[in-house]
């Protein structure tokens, strides 16, 4: 994949790629009741079996689109396709059935008397008998690392456990997307490491597609299989995380600071006068530059 741009002036938004695309939002845009733009011409597609994160800062429109993703909003203009079907034209019938979102504010989420009921509450709702729902949920909190807190009561749980319980919630309904907004903010390196890896196992062994909207690049690095950069309500610039992390102005431009290893390799060729070949993200990638690079320096 090469970074794309959008053209803000273009009518219409071509499909990335027509035979994987699972939701594809075509120049959609929406103004709040207060006059406030949401998002404003926003082109953007969620492929199957792949993570997207989108990246911009706070304000950017990362949160009105996911709203418009499930059909929790509808865009003023434009269009916005999930499976096929426009959902702008009031096709949202069991939208949430495709695509699952979790929220920052896990309290947002929970509300009934026990872990195992709040989990069981969207199966229950798929029509599935009590015994079904209860193994989806005991399955669900499994495959998140919480099944110790199947008994609790979520209004005690700690912040990292609550957005596990979220997450697992939404994995319970097996919906086709998962889009999770700022899945790790807030939360202690412990629970966030846990929640990462629970991301990666929607796609790997369950193949669903994620979703991630964040301002936490190095979080995006890990992760990504694609980036979009948001700005002022749209999607600017996308591509795989070495083209746009190795792009400083395009970073720049989305109001964003580069991730850490990008950063460190960057101030690494810059100090020993090396050009930067490599476009290393991810943590081990980047020692693997760094011991090619100092042993080419040394001979």
């Amino acid at each position: 994949m090469v970074i794309v741009r959008r053209d803000p002036a273009s009518p219409h938004c071509p499909p990335l790629d027509r035979e994987r695309e699972l939701i594809h939002v075509d120049c959609a845009s929406h103004t709040y009741a207060d006059g406030s733009v949401g998002i404003h011409n926003m082109c953007f597609s969620v492929l199957r079996n792949e993570i997207v994160v989108l990246c911009g800062p706070n304000g950017s429109g990362k949160s009105t689109l996911i709203e418009h993703l499930n059909g929790l909003l509808t865009p003023s203009q434009g269009e916005i396709w999930v499976g096929g079907r426009s959902i702008t034209k009031g096709e949202r019938t069991d939208l949430w059935k495709e695509v699952g979102v979790v929220f920052q504010r896990s309290d947002d989420q929970l509300f009934a008397p026990t872990v195992l009921d709040d989990v069981m509450f969207g199966p229950l709702n798929l029509g599935l008998t009590r015994p079904e729902a209860h193994a989806a949920a005991i399955s669900a909190l499994e495959a998140v690392g919480a099944a110790d807190l199947v008994s609790k009561i979520p209004g005690y749980l700690s912040g990292g456990q609550k957005r596990l319980v979220s997450i697992a919630g939404v994995l319970a309904m097996r919906p086709k997307i998962i889009v999770l907004d700022e899945p790790t903010s807030d939360l202690d390196p412990l629970h966030s490491d846990r929640i990462e890896k629970v991301i990666r196992t929607f796609k790997e062994e369950y193949g669903i597609s994620v979703v991630i909207a964040t301002h936490d690049l190095d979080l995006a690095a890990r992760i990504a299989d694609r980036v979009c950069l948001v700005k002022n309500g749209a999607v600017f610039a996308e591509g795989t995380p070495e083209e746009i992390f190795y792009n400083p102005e395009l970073i720049e431009e989305a109001g964003l600071m580069l991730p850490h290893t990008v950063r460190i390799y960057l101030e690494f060729c810059a100090t020993g006068g090396i050009e930067p070949t490599d476009h290393p993200v991810r943590l081990e990638e980047l020692i693997v530059s760094l011991q090619r690079r100092s042993c080419d320096s040394s001979r």
